[in-house]
């Protein structure tokens, strides 16, 4: 296994390039050999891209992502470093935090190959992104191919002719404080993950994971569900009338309107309540309010039936929107979520097939900057298409707001000097594609316009009932004189969100009152009273999750999706319709971080730590100091608390013994047992259950779809009464633990009962389809116990067993299987008839599908027609091409459409892995010494380590070098 281990102890001087000048020059001959300049990217895609451009004089091969990484497991460890203390981290913390890097086993076939490319070039273009984990790919590229030959970073933000030619004639040196940012943040992130997952192992439930940014973005989720299991609703109502003007006002037009409809705010000089006046925590109602019920609501209504009121105030107030700054990485999930319903992993794929197809700029960004030539073209194509009038005199410009705002110069807009508008590449897009980069588009157009501006009207009226109580109520509206940037775009509101909710609705929303004066009198013609229930704080989605995380300085733009992902592929979170419902697991993770390592979730902390790594990226802090004082502490100049603690390493170590694994695997509820006793959420070894008073309570099994704020006392009520599924047999006379019959995911079982604390696994096995749980007995239990039977060996020596699996009986044999065809054969198949069985060929055949279990429609991309249906692994959708299993919160009856495209557009997005066939040359020299090769040097161009990033690109084999063009670039 190839591999690096670098070191950071500043005793060499700095080198310019590996093998290179240090000051490029701006075009450059080929080697004496005849070699042509190798560019080197990310993907095959991107290299197909850009090789068109440059033509046949260069090539143009892709790395395929990452090449190396730290070891993943102990087997990727190489036998020299196995028995070393720091080993199981892949980083030397006693050596200046040294990090062990391998070459991945599906990247040694291309690096191999561009090996080979690198020996043949006359010199090397770095054309990876320009961020810190492209900047972290070069550099590892350089360390490993290790070229002879001058070595130039280029880049671009958007692959267009214009600005891959300006890339090859001004390139750069590698930014090694950019890379040392990554190398630091990737030597972080496993030192936390490594030296806190296994506190989590130990005290909630093995194989659980813990992360800098996972674990903080995690008790966003938790402390949400937390204010929604805490809240108490309230009712509430309020009197709403529609009152008329009393004749028609000289010189009014036509179509202004002769009523307003009014909210009643006051009563006797008190004030209405609303839902922000009832506390969340007791839902009763604070401050000097009028809180109306359903009768005092009505009763007023009648009061004032037939009663005039007076107009007592009319505010005009000029209305000015200024224009939404162009996308960054964090506005585009968001809005892209809103308008199109996607996920953040969705928009950033699509967003990068549009980049690396030249239709937008690069999509991970944090600024909302646009080039001097990205103005004028939007500017000119706004005027093109909407008028002089919509396009102020002076160009906008937007200021960065975004914390430690720096990944990359500009912000999302449609590639090049000249925009193509949606309709020109209509015929070149996909439909995701094509609706991502109209939303672009229109949204970088609308930055350059005037102002939309208007006039807003505020009314107030005033009356007495029948029984002389003074009310007052209120209107307001807007009306749009002047459109300007609206006519190009209007952005989208968070359902729930403040603004949402407000009386105006959307930017472009109008609402024309009557012209009105102070004194007129006006007829109340109606007046509707209405009940409403406030509601607890909404659960955050992956965009609004995405602000909050962007809002605390926490993550960065190429980090987002990834924060997402994690989340809910570690089962921390899961999806009911668009929003984040944290599980129980999620609540006891959390438990036991805040009570124990609070400042490893604390949100300052956790920002400052990224200030930290951007300090470090701006060569402004140095890396090796930064990481002894996180890991073992110091004067807590830099790392905050945990360094003045004695370091993560001595905080683990001394709070271990202190966590009471059942403390922090309990959840309060607000409910109680039948006896007013509390009751608790446990998260035990197989699972989250109900825990009635003390240890000898009743105890339900909780379900995997059940939200934690949907234990209200109803529920659980609900959930005791329910007769349990689980049912004691007796004893296993051979180990002497109870067996039980249990309700499983995926249908009954039975199983021995592990005491709590144990080390050994219970035994386990499906009911038989014959069987039920109200009837299954002790024998029936141990005999499925036997399962798997050893049925004896074969010729070979394999050893042949009777399985029952999820989808019948059958035999295994190494990595062969045989269905069986009655489970009753489980027990009595000899290895005689087990060995005739396996002679016999594989049946292949398949039974005839199954009729959907429901249709849902055309699918958007394919058009296909997308169905429901059972498959051996659950309910999945397809469209005739594609499956996609149906995911925790998803339901048969309940999926839409839309949910049904995601699922399918999320797997069309991961190709499947297939195994590549080596094909036998002529003449092959195999390399198999695994060097293990240590660099002193600090700050070289070939120093610096990366972060991992896994992908699911195939390795591209094939060498892009395009026909010449006449957007060619010359290579000498």
């Amino acid at each position: 296994m190839a591999l690096t281990k670098t070191a950071d102890n500043g005793s060499q001087a700095a080198a310019p390039t590996a093998g290179g000048t240090s000051t490029p020059a701006r075009r450059r001959t080929a080697a004496a050999g005849g070699g042509r300049p190798l560019v080197i990217v990310e993907s095959p895609t991107k290299a197909g891209k850009i090789a068109g451009y440059l033509g046949n004089g260069y090539v143009v091969e892709a790395s395929v992502g990452h090449i190396r990484d730290l070891p993943r497991n102990a087997a990727d460890v190489p036998a020299e470093h196995k028995g070393a203390s720091w080993a199981r981290l892949g980083v030397d913390v006693d050596n200046g935090f040294e990090p062990l890097y391998v070459v991945s086993p599906d990247r040694r076939q291309q690096v191999g190959r561009l090996k080979q490319l690198v020996k043949d070039a006359s010199e090397v273009y770095l054309a990876t992104d320009e961020d810190r984990e492209g900047e972290a790919i070069a550099w590892h590229l350089v360390d490993t191919l290790k070229p002879r030959v001058p070595v130039r970073r280029m880049v671009f933000h958007e692959i267009t002719p214009e600005a891959i030619a300006r890339a090859v004639a001004n390139p750069r040196e590698l930014d090694t404080a950019l890379v040392d940012a990554q190398e630091t943040r990737r030597i972080l992130d496993r030192l936390y993950g490594y030296e806190v997952s296994p506190v989590l192992w130990k005290k909630v439930l093995p194989k659980l994971s813990a992360g800098r940014v996972q674990s903080v973005a995690t008790r966003i989720v938790v402390e949400r569900e937390r204010e929604r299991m805490a809240f108490h609703a309230a009712d509430y109502w309020s009197l709403e009338g529609t009152f008329a003007v009393t004749g028609r006002r000289t010189g009014a037009d036509e179509g202004e309107p002769t009523t307003l409809r009014a909210k009643l705010v006051s009563v006797d000089d008190s004030r209405v309540a609303t839902g922000r006046d009832f506390d969340a925590a007791t839902g009763r109602v604070t401050g000097d309010v009028v809180h109306l019920d359903e009768a005092g609501a009505r009763g007023l209504a009648a009061r004032l039936e037939g009663r005039q009121v007076s107009v007592t105030r009319v505010d005009e107030k000029p209305y000015r929107r200024r224009p939404y700054a162009p996308f960054t990485t964090s506005t585009l999930q968001m809005e892209a979520g809103r308008k199109l319903g996607w996920s953040s992993a969705q928009v950033m794929r699509v967003a990068q097939r549009l980049y690396e197809n030249g239709h937008i700029t690069y999509m991970r960004t944090d600024s909302t900057n646009l080039s001097n030539e990205a103005i004028n073209a939007a500017r000119t194509q706004a005027r093109q298409l909407y008028g002089d009038a919509f396009v102020p005199a002076e160009a906008r410009r937007y200021a960065k707001k975004a914390k430690g705002a720096q990944e990359a110069h500009e912000a999302i807009r449609p590639a090049g000097d000249n925009f193509r508008t949606p309709g020109q590449l209509a015929g070149q897009l996909a439909r995701d594609e094509f609706r991502l980069y109209e939303l672009i588009w229109q949204r970088t157009i609308a930055s350059q316009m005037a102002d939309a501006v208007g006039q807003t009207v505020s009314i107030r009226l005033a009356g007495r009932s029948s029984t002389d109580e003074a009310v007052e109520f209120t209107a307001s509206g807007r009306t749009i004189t002047f459109p300007g940037f609206l006519r190009a775009y209007v952005e989208s509101r968070d359902e729930g969100s403040a603004a949402a909710d407000d009386d105006q609705g959307n930017d472009d929303a109008e609402r024309r009152l009557p012209r009105l004066e102070r004194g007129q009198q006006l007829d109340t013609r109606q007046l509707d009273a209405k009940g409403h229930t406030t509601t607890p704080p909404s659960r955050y989605t992956e965009p609004s999750l995405t602000a909050r995380l962007e809002e605390l300085g926490i993550g960065r733009p190429s980090t987002y999706v990834s924060i997402l992902q994690t989340i809910q592929d570690r089962g921390y979170v899961w999806k009911k319709g668009a929003a984040l419902v944290p599980t129980f697991v999620a609540f006891a993770v959390v438990n036991l971080l805040e009570q124990h390592f609070a400042q490893l979730v604390d949100y300052d902390f956790t920002a400052s730590l990224e200030q930290e790594l951007d300090e470090i990226a701006g060569g402004n802090l140095q890396r090796v100091d930064w990481l002894t004082e996180f890991y073992f502490g110091g004067e807590g100049r830099h790392a905050g608390g945990i360094a003045k603690s004695g370091g993560l390493k001595q905080v683990i170590g001394q709070r271990l013994e202190e966590i009471d694994a059942r403390g922090v695997n309990s959840i309060p509820l607000r409910a109680t047992g039948p006896g007013g006793e509390p009751v608790l959420v446990r998260v035990g070894r197989y699972g989250p259950y109900l825990q009635v008073g003390a240890e000898e309570g009743a105890r339900v099994s909780l379900p995997e779809d059940l939200a934690p704020d949907e234990l209200t006392q109803d529920k659980v009520e609900e959930l005791l009464a329910a007769p349990s599924n689980d049912r004691e047999l007796g004893t296993d006379p051979d180990s002497g633990l109870p067996v039980v019959v249990k309700a499983g995911r995926y249908g009954p079982y039975v199983t021995t009962v592990v005491p709590e604390g144990s080390k050994d696994a219970p035994r386990t096995a499906s009911l038989l389809s014959t069987m039920s749980p109200e009837t299954v007995t002790l024998d029936d239990a141990l005999k499925l116990l036997t399962l798997p039977r050893a049925v004896g060996a074969a010729p070979d020596g394999e050893e042949i067993q009777a399985l029952n699996g999820r989808y019948g009986p059958y035999l295994k044999k190494g990595s062969d299987s045989r269905s069986l065809e009655s489970e009753d054969r489980l027990f009595t198949v000899t290895l005689d008839e087990a060995l005739a069985i396996f002679a016999q060929p594989k049946q292949r055949g398949r039974r005839a599908a199954a009729a959907p279990l429901k249709e849902l429609g055309a699918d958007p991309v394919t058009e296909g027609a997308v169905t429901v249906r059972e498959g051996r692994f659950g309910p999945y959708v397809t469209d005739g091409e594609t499956n996609a299993s149906l995911r925790k919160g998803d339901d048969v009856e309940s999926i839409t459409l839309e949910r049904a495209a995601e699922l399918l557009a999320d797997r069309r997005s991961r190709p499947t892995t297939k195994k590549t066939t080596r094909k036998t040359a002529a003449k092959k020299t195999a390399t198999k010494a695994t060097a293990t090769t240590k660099t002193a040097a600090k700050k070289t161009t070939a120093k610096k380590t990366t972060a991992a990033k896994k992908t699911t690109k195939k390795a591209a084999t094939t060498t892009k070098a395009a026909a010449t063009g006449t957007d060619a670039v010359p290579a000498g």
